[in-house]
């Protein structure tokens, strides 16, 4: 059996005080004092023994982050002198898309490495748009060797970035015939990749780029980037050039696993020159997740490419038209485009924007993708309030462009290991040992849409389920 995976967290502590979703307001004035098991002895998250930590220190308290709300204080304190109040902060984070429930789990999970959870549960709609109108089916795990993270039982995690052969051809002395070409191998289906925005220095880059070292992925960047101090990084970055520059960019082509190409027309004629720089060279093509993304995919699998990669929108949204679908519709049709013209096997696809939770990681592979790329997490990691003050040309409240590269790499680091674990958890419940075998796996899945359609159509006929939508 292959030596198990591990990616290294370490606890490591925000720089600034985090905006946490709840405060638990106390009336003292109230309090009898006299309760032998008070309640907040019993707080499962010890907040109130943090709150006399920062008291005695007379520093933040920090009790907005770590609250789980799950109300035991106010439920059981017998003079009822708690409640619960959402910081009217918290409100202000994010937006739509990524929103403040979004970036405070990021941000636990980079502080931690451990797995979110709430002591309240879940309190949100039975279903809703995207990701969250998929349900994973969790049947096998009943089975109390199904362990996931607890390791019982090997679960692989790792996929494959290179172009496969179709078959395999053997010579009358049962010797193999067919050449086998190298293999590009990552441990997780997660790569990183360069933000559009909140880029502010070098350190945040390097940051970035050490913790895909540490964790064993890649990074994909803009050439223009590149610095001295990614030199010893040279393996871990997928630059992503063009038809008409990547002449000018041969050191990085010779000293990179993989480079990327932006689709243009054409440009499979590009593949051997790249290859005469660099034999033997992995090659991807990044192209824009629109409506001809599809037919474009059929068309580059036919050639000796390696991987494509496609560019959803920021949140995670069909681009070039004004009735955008959803990012795993269109994972489902790139994937089905090539099952059914017999050439998925040869070909991986990656899938990124819009990836902002360790379900999407899994949710991504069931609708067929091989791997994702995130970028905004990664800065979300690093205390980023997605306020999009950068973009005006303000100054951050954060100091992303301050950061010191081995701490924000450690937070990096946890926000993978973190994912990583909720991916072994998913797959040991689905009863699956290897990330590849998740590819398509939509038998592992329900789908609100068909439900809907199955169980209500009979009954309100197909047209008007539609129109109604979520119920």
């Amino acid at each position: 059996m292959p030596k198990k995976y591990q990616i290294h967290i370490k606890i490591t502590d925000p720089r600034f005080p985090p905006v946490g979703k709840y405060a638990t307001v106390e009336f003292r004035e109230d309090c009898a004092g006299s309760c032998r098991l008070c309640v907040k002895k019993r707080c499962v998250y010890d907040i109130f023994g943090y709150n006399f930590l920062h008291w005695a220190n007379m520093t933040t308290p920090e009790y907005l982050y770590i609250c789980k709300s799950c109300y035991r204080c106010v439920e059981d304190c017998t003079k009822g002198i708690f409640s619960m109040a959402i910081n009217p902060e918290y409100r202000t984070l994010g937006d739509d898309y990524w929103t403040a429930d979004i970036i405070s789990s990021t941000w636990a999970q980079a502080h931690t490495g451990a797995v979110p959870v709430s002591g309240a549960g879940y309190r949100g709609p039975f279903a809703g748009e995207g990701f969250d109108s998929i349900w994973t089916d969790m049947s096998e795990i009943v089975r109390p060797t199904r362990d996931g993270i607890h390791g019982r039982e090997y679960i692989n995690t790792m996929v494959e970035l290179s172009r496969r052969p179709t078959r395999l051809q053997f010579n009358p002395d049962r010797s193999l015939a067919t050449e086998m070409t190298p293999i590009l191998e990552i441990p997780v289906p997660v790569v990183l990749q360069e933000p559009a925005f909140g880029m502010l220095s070098e350190n945040e880059l390097l940051s970035m780029v050490m913790a895909a070292n540490s964790i064993g992925t890649l990074m994909f960047i803009q050439p223009e980037r590149y610095s001295a101090a990614l030199d010893n990084y040279a393996p871990t970055l997928v630059p992503r050039l063009t038809k008409t520059n990547h002449e000018e960019y041969t050191h990085l082509i010779q000293n990179s696993q993989m480079i990327e190409l932006v689709d243009e027309p054409g440009i499979e004629r590009e593949f051997s020159k790249l290859r005469q720089v660099k034999p033997g060279q992995f090659i991807c093509v990044g192209l824009p997740l629109d409506a001809k993304a599809a037919t474009r995919a059929l068309e580059l699998s036919n050639t000796d490419l390696d991987t494509i990669h496609f560019y959803a929108s920021d949140n995670g949204r069909e681009v070039g038209t004004d009735a955008p679908r959803r990012l795993k519709d269109m994972i489902r049709e790139v994937h089905l485009k090539l099952v059914g013209n017999h050439i998925r096997h040869k070909i991986n696809l990656i899938f990124s924007g819009g990836i902002a939770l360790a379900e999407h990681v899994a949710k991504s592979l069931l609708c067929g993708a091989d791997a994702v790329a995130v970028d905004i997490p990664l800065l979300i990691a690093l205390e980023c309030r997605v306020c999009y003050r950068c973009k005006e040309g303000k100054s951050c409240p954060v100091k992303l462009g301050d950061v010191e590269p081995k701490w924000a790499s450690q937070r990096i680091i946890n926000l993978v290991g973190a994912w990583h674990s909720q991916l072994l958890e998913v797959m040991g419940a689905f009863g699956i040992r290897e990330a590849r075998r998740m590819r398509g796996e939509v038998g592992r899945s329900m789908w609100f849409d068909d439900l809907e359609r199955e169980n209500f159509g009979p009954i309100f006929g197909t047209r008007k389920v539609a129109a109604i939508g979520y119920l």
